[in-house]
């Protein structure tokens, strides 16, 4: 047997008297995935800087670290309040990757900062640099921004076609150094780094099976958006050097972008995460070969039919688009699926299961989600698998009473 791969049986044997629902990692797979990740940009010369919210576990986003090695600095996290708390647990570096202007979101930025943190909050308009600047001035030291800059793939000049994610109005080199100014005059902050994040190629399933009419056009849209986002990347840079503005980091990529992003020479650090638990959403990308870690399991409590099973619990959709990817999907026993009418319920979920195969009731079925750190969101802890052992049990934010979102 594969370390990275855990049977049926032998899940159903390990589980065995575990509350479920329950949620686990496999660790062989986990390492695997962070040694191949962690290991392309490393072989790139870059900087490795996972994503916390991909990961939503103290102890794993350590361990990120330990399997990765030296070439992992940094954290990008997703609010303020979340970079405080693992600076709390000894994480120093943090770049918090979406904007905010609430007060008590910049003075505690304030308190990091004071504290010695390594922390920078993204920017993109010249009201959240003000607002930045006045709490800065205020508490007496020099907030630390990052501007990020929208690299969605306009194949239009009018840019009336708009493919990618709608976050930052800064789409040009002059925009970008207008904001940098702006800061200068402002005092209280200082923008320190760029960050451009390639949605259309790093979260972009072109494989996918629920849109098999749209996958050429995907894999067309990613093509063509990888040169252009480096260009466009490149040019922001150098005209930012050019002007006398020095970047202490220039951030980008996905897990769907690994392959590309650590090829472009202005990149210095490159980001992932959902990688590391390999949920379904990378089932469906043609340039992604990553290995199933992380899963939850739903107690069988009827059998409505032969060859029917139902779980208790079971129902948690992913973010984004609806659509029927978004739905858990059961992974042992091998060729179970959830029904087109129900799906993934609220409270309980009906599973068909393939002829030959039959669970009784108390068993587990074994899901897995679309999403990586949405999954965090359910459970308390997660179960750790080595070897094909329980070997430990680590507390995710929720475990640690914390909801930053």
């Amino acid at each position: 047997m594969s370390r990275e791969i855990l049977p049926y049986e032998l899940l159903r044997e390990r589980l065995r008297g575990e509350r479920l629902p329950c949620a686990f990692v496999n660790l062989d797979a986990f390492d695997r995935n962070v040694r191949r990740i962690v290991g392309d940009v490393a072989t790139a010369g870059k900087r490795f800087r996972p994503a916390s919210k991909s990961i939503r576990s103290v102890d794993l986003l350590r361990r990120v670290f330990d399997v990765g090695g030296p070439s992992v600095r940094g954290v990008m996290t997703y609010t303020t309040e979340e970079a405080a708390f693992l600076h709390e647990r000894g994480f120093d570096d943090l770049l918090i990757a979406y904007p905010s202007v609430q007060p008590s979101d910049l003075e505690t930025l304030a308190k990091l900062t004071l504290d010695g943190a390594n922390a920078a909050l993204m920017v993109d308009d010249a009201r959240q640099i003000d607002a930045m600047s006045a709490v800065g001035r205020r508490a007496g030291t020099t907030l630390r921004a990052c501007l990020e800059l929208d690299v969605a793939y306009r194949p239009v000049e009018s840019g009336a076609l708009h493919l990618g994610v709608l976050r930052s109005p800064i789409r040009d080199p002059e925009a970008a150094l207008t904001l940098v100014r702006h800061a200068e005059r402002a005092g209280g902050v200082r923008v320190v780094g760029i960050m451009a994040y390639e949605a259309q190629v790093a979260g972009l399933p072109d494989a996918n099976p629920f849109t098999r009419a749209m996958n050429p056009l995907k894999r067309l849209v990613r093509r063509r958006s990888v040169p252009d986002v480096a260009e466009r990347r490149a040019r922001l840079v150098e005209r930012l050097r050019a002007a006398g503005v020095e970047l202490q980091f220039v951030n980008g990529g996905g897990t769907g972008s690994i392959d590309t992003t650590s090829t472009e020479s202005v990149v210095t650090e490159v980001t992932a995460g959902s990688g590391f638990y390999c949920p379904t959403q990378f089932d469906y990308y043609s340039n992604i070969h990553l290995l199933p870690a992380a899963f939850f399991a739903c107690q069988v409590v009827r059998i409505p039919k032969p060859g029917m099973v139902t779980c208790q619990g079971g129902g948690y959709i992913a973010s984004g688009e609806a659509g029927p990817d978004k739905v858990p999907v059961p992974w042992l026993p091998a060729g179970a699926s959830v029904t087109k009418a129900e799906a993934a319920g609220e409270v309980q979920t009906p599973v068909l299961l393939p002829e030959g195969v039959e669970v009784a009731i108390g068993d587990p079925v074994i899901f897995r989600h679309f999403k990586a750190g949405e999954l965090c969101e359910r459970f308390n802890e997660l179960i750790l698998f080595e070897n094909g052992e329980i070997t430990g049990r680590v507390p995710t934010y929720r475990g640690e009473g914390k909801c930053f979102l």
